[in-house]
Parts: C-alpha cells; structure tokens; sequence
C-alpha cells in the first residue's frame, strides 16, 4: 500500500461507533497522531468520514472510492490501520 505526501483524507471507523462525532480521529488529523503519525510536517484535511456500516461490509466496499472521487489522497481505517490508497 502506498503512503501519499499530500493528506487530503478519508477516515472510516468501525459501525459499533456509529454515533461518534469523531473527536478523537479530528484531534489526531490535526497533531499527526496514531495513525495519522505517517503525516508529520505535512499538511492534512479530513475530506471524508463514515462508518462501514457493519460486519457485513455494506459501506466498506464503494466508501474508499466515493472519498477518492471527492478528493482523497489516502483513506485510513482506524480500527485495523489499514489504509486504502
């Protein structure tokens, strides 16, 4: 998987937190931490971010390309810390 330079990204978290405003996700966009660590020094804008919609996998399939088509560089999945580029 690749890593972009430029962070315009997508974030999807885990349906079990569907009712998450995203604190957290917002916080570690803005000081590059957790996963988003890979951006030190760089510029990121959150451009996207939605549940999976469950275990079923019902949103992760179309989600990463819906993001890509509205700007993301790189979509990152909080829970597993996969990104999907």
């Amino acid at each position: 998987m690749k890593e972009c330079q430029m962070g315009e990204i997508g974030i999807i978290i885990c349906d079990r937190y569907r009712m998450c405003a995203g604190r957290k996700c917002f916080r570690a966009s803005k000081k590059r931490e957790r996963t988003l660590n890979i951006y030190k020094g760089q510029e990121v804008e959150v451009v996207g971010y939605i549940t999976c919609r469950g275990c079923s996998g019902g949103n992760i399939e179309y989600a990463p390309a819906e993001m890509k088509k509205n700007s993301a560089d790189a979509i990152c999945d909080e829970e597993t810390h996969r990104k999907y580029n």
